[in-house]
């Protein structure tokens, strides 16, 4: 009985609760409340996206051809996910992104530090690891901790991130002072490095991947605090479905290894060649490949190669000299053998035009020789390790990695197995004996390397022309602002 009364009670109660919700709801205005996806729902119906973003060659910038940049390819992307185009602003410096986000943007992509507890902002899943780097110019010793700091001419871009991190150091080594702009970007910071108006700057670790070609004489000292996480930011307030389509598009190039092929193209490259190749490639560049470009690029034609690769693979046989003979006689700017010069038609190797033309047809008949089951870049990169090293010796790799359980057909198992071409436990199982295994990789990492280069230099030339000259008419001190010590 006493169970029978306490249903009956909650069941009224219930009721009566129930009830008076109800008429509260009635009686109450309801609150104003922002649709999940308003926001989207605008961008959708106006049929484009306006993105806030910086002019820098890590950000967005125009190349020779066309529109380019780690983050306009990203921002490219996502409109084409949403079906919409893109329309970007890129006027603006770090600190004014967040504001103009907030008024009237709908997405901010400039190399955001995600800040979560930005006001009037939602910052997306981090898209990359940011981390604060020293540089300082070559032929300044001793500079290996923070504490070496102190003293120095040392500047920043405010609001980017890198500021944060001198604060923070700051509390530890009060005399520590720097300068900031609001008004530079990396390049131009770097620049001042360079030329000696700055000691030293504070820049994020994946920037100076991509500057230092074009500063050779700044050096990469130690990395300053813990790393940053570079976001996308839209405004709160307009509902989130934005948010949840960026952060779906984000994780979808994550998981397909779209993302990890942007970042290794534009901030990846590992340092393959010292300062002083460095240096030596970028005269060449220059004092060299204008004389061959031509022919690198008909020959390209006709062999269906990047005429850059075909440029990548004549640096690393000859440094584009004509007259380059090997201690085996090998000759000419693709050292081409006899043989192979005799396969290929070429009468005289130390010609350019015979010689790149005769080099471009034998990389285009190894690689049609190889079997169809190896495809995209592994078949390319196991044809420039046969022009290195013979494709006997390639197969012969092959076979071992079938041995040992891998895949023949992808290169970097093939990559893995071309070395043991030189122990005899190996080599004397295969059909074509002893290589010397270990320079084909080398070999094909270099062309990669210089080919990376080759690229990188001819989209974004341009751009660095121009910082030359709005650094050369800018009063070095003038676009600075000095952060005392806190003593």
């Amino acid at each position: 009985m006493l169970t029978l009364i306490c249903r009956h009670f909650v069941t009224r109660a219930s009721a009566y609760f129930a009830l008076i919700a109800i008429i509260f709801l009635v009686m109450v205005p309801t609150l104003p409340r922002v649709p999940p996806g308003e926001h989207l729902t605008q961008i959708t119906a106006k049929e484009f996206i306006t993105a806030h973003t910086r002019n820098t060659p890590t950000t967005y910038y125009e190349g020779r051809q066309g529109p380019t940049g780690f983050e306009y390819e990203l921002m490219h992307r996502f409109a084409d996910y949403l079906g919409v185009s893109l329309n970007l602003n890129a006027s603006h410096h770090p600190e004014s992104v967040l504001p103009a986000v907030r008024e009237n943007g709908d997405l901010g992509a400039a190399a955001l530090p995600l800040f979560p507890n930005t006001p009037g902002i939602h910052y997306t899943r981090p898209i990359i690891q940011m981390q604060p780097l020293v540089v300082y110019r070559r032929g300044l010793n001793g500079i290996r901790k923070p504490g070496d700091l102190v003293g120095l001419e040392l500047g920043t871009l405010s609001e980017a991130g890198t500021s944060d991190a001198l604060r923070d150091l700051q509390r530890r080594y009060p005399m520590l002072s720097w300068k900031e702009s609001h008004e530079l970007e990396v390049a131009e910071l770097l620049a001042r490095v360079e030329n000696g108006t700055l000691d030293a700057a504070v820049i994020f670790e994946h920037q100076f991947r991509l500057n230092r070609l074009f500063f050779p004489n700044v050096e990469r000292g130690f990395t300053l605090g813990d790393p940053l996480s570079m976001a996308w930011a839209v405004p709160s307030g307009r509902g989130l479905g934005l948010l949840e389509a960026a952060n779906s598009f984000l994780q979808g190039l994550q998981e397909d290894g779209t993302l990890d092929r942007l970042i290794s193209r534009y901030f990846g490259h590992d340092d393959y060649l010292e300062y002083v190749g460095t240096r030596t490639f970028l005269d060449h560049l220059d004092s060299r490949l204008p004389q061959y470009t031509a022919l690198f690029q008909q020959a390209a034609q006709e062999t269906e190669f990047d005429w850059k690769l075909l440029a990548a693979v004549g640096y690393q046989e000859s440094h584009w000299d004509r007259e380059a003979v090997s201690p085996t006689g090998v000759k000419g700017l693709m050292m081409l053998t006899n043989p192979t010069a005799s396969e290929m038609g070429v009468s005289d190797r130390t010609d350019p035009a015979q010689s790149i033309d005769g080099g471009a047809r034998y990389l285009r008949s190894i690689k049609d020789r190889l079997p169809e089951s190896i495809t995209g870049d592994d078949r390319l990169f196991m044809a420039m390790a046969a022009y290195n090293v013979g494709l006997g010796h390639l197969y012969d790799a092959r076979k071992i990695v079938e041995i040992r359980g891998g895949n023949p057909d992808r290169w970097d198992d093939v990559r893995a197995a071309l070395p043991l071409l030189q122990q005899r436990e190996w080599h004397s199982q295969m059909r074509h004996g002893y290589a010397r295994g270990g320079e084909p990789v080398i070999y094909v990492r270099n062309i990669r390397r210089y080919y990376e280069m080759i690229q990188y230099v001819e989209r974004s030339r341009q751009q660095f022309f121009q910082l030359e000259q709005t650094v050369a008419n800018d009063d070095p001190l003038l676009l600075f602002e000095l952060v005392p010590p806190l003593d």
